[in-house]
C-alpha cells in the first residue's frame, strides 16, 4: 500500500470509532427507556434510531463529503459514485426497547457497489468488530477481521450438539429439520452473523435482512474466513445506482467453512 492508501484506511477506521463512541454513549442513556412504533415493513423504530441515523449520516459526510450515504431511516436509493456508506443506526431495536443488551451500530463502506470494509459497535458489550475485504475490487487495503483490535477467525470444528447455529425469527421454520447443532436466536442480525466470524457459532441464517443489516458483516465475515451464501439466485452485490433498496430482503446463510456449508445449506433451502 502507498502512504495515501494507509492514510485513507486509517481515516475510515478512526471515523467509525469516533462516531460510534459518541453515538453509542448516547444510545446507552436511552437503552430500555423508549417506546417503539411499527414501520410499514413490520420492523420497529424509535426516536433513538432516528437520532442515531442523522448523527451518523452527518458525521460521515463531514469527513467524506464526496461519498454517498445510504441509511435505514432516510435515503434508500443507491447513489452514483465509487464510494458509498451503508448504515444501520440501531440494529436490534426490539432488544433495545425491551432492555436486552444485544443491539448495535452497523456501518459498511462499499466500493463500486460491493462492501470492502465493515464496522460494528456493540455498546452494551463494549465490543467493536471491523474487517477489510478487498474481494475483486483491486483496492490496496489492509486485510483481516478484528474484535477490539485483536484478529478473529472462524471455527474449524465439525458440527456437534455442543456447537451453535443462529436463526432469525423469520427463519423459525428451519426447526422442522434436524439441525446438527444447538439453535440460538439472538434478535440482531449483525451479531448473529458476527458470531460465525469470531468462531462462536458454526453458522447463521437470516431470512429477510435488508441491505443495511448485511453491508458491514459481508466484509467482516469473509475477512474472518467465513463462507457467505446468498439464498436467492441473484447475487446481492454489487448494488445498482438509482435502485431503491428499502424493501428488498436478502436471504442469507453464513457458515464457518465450505464443508459446513454442505451440511447446513440443504436444511436452510428446504
Amino acid at each position: 500500500m502507498t502512504e495515501r492508501d494507509i492514510q485513507f484506511w486509517d481515516l475510515v477506521l478512526k471515523t467509525c470509532e469516533a462516531l460510534c463512541d459518541r453515538v453509542g454513549d448516547r444510545l446507552l442513556q436511552d437503552f430500555g427507556t423508549l417506546q417503539a412504533i411499527e414501520k410499514a415493513d413490520g420492523s420497529l423504530v424509535t426516536q433513538a434510531d432516528q437520532w442515531s441515523d442523522a448523527e451518523l449520516r452527518q458525521g460521515i459526510q463531514s469527513v467524506f463529503p464526496e461519498h454517498g450515504v445510504l441509511t435505514e431511516e432516510t435515503t434508500h436509493i443507491f447513489p452514483a459514485g465509487d464510494w458509498c456508506w451503508v448504515v444501520d443506526p440501531l440494529d436490534g431495536t426490539t432488544n433495545f426497547t425491551r432492555g436486552i443488551p444485544l443491539w448495535g451500530i452497523s456501518i459498511g463502506l462499499l466500493y463500486q457497489g460491493t462492501p470492502v470494509f465493515g464496522y460494528v459497535r456493540m455498546p452494551t458489550l463494549r465490543q467493536s468488530f471491523y474487517g477489510y475485504w478487498a474481494g475483486d475490487s483491486g483496492l490496496a487495503m489492509p486485510v483481516g477481521a478484528f474484535r477490539d483490535g485483536i484478529a478473529i477467525g472462524v471455527s474449524l470444528d465439525n458440527p456437534s450438539g455442543n456447537h451453535f447455529f443462529n436463526l432469525c425469527a423469520r427463519s423459525i421454520g428451519i426447526l422442522k429439520n434436524p439441525i446438527p447443532a444447538k439453535i440460538r436466536m439472538l434478535g440482531i442480525s449483525t451479531y448473529s452473523l458476527l458470531a460465525v466470524a469470531m468462531g462462536a457459532a458454526l453458522g447463521g441464517v437470516e431470512a429477510t435482512p435488508k441491505i443495511w443489516d448485511i453491508a458491514a458483516t459481508w466484509a467482516i465475515a469473509q475477512a474472518a474466513g467465513a463462507c457467505w451464501v446468498a439464498l436467492e439466485e441473484k447475487p446481492i452485490f454489487p448494488l445498482t445506482v438509482g435502485v431503491n433498496y428499502g424493501d428488498r430482503p436478502y436471504p442469507t446463510l453464513v457458515v464457518s467453512q465450505e464443508s459446513v456449508r454442505a451440511i447446513f445449506e440443504p436444511l436452510v433451502r428446504s
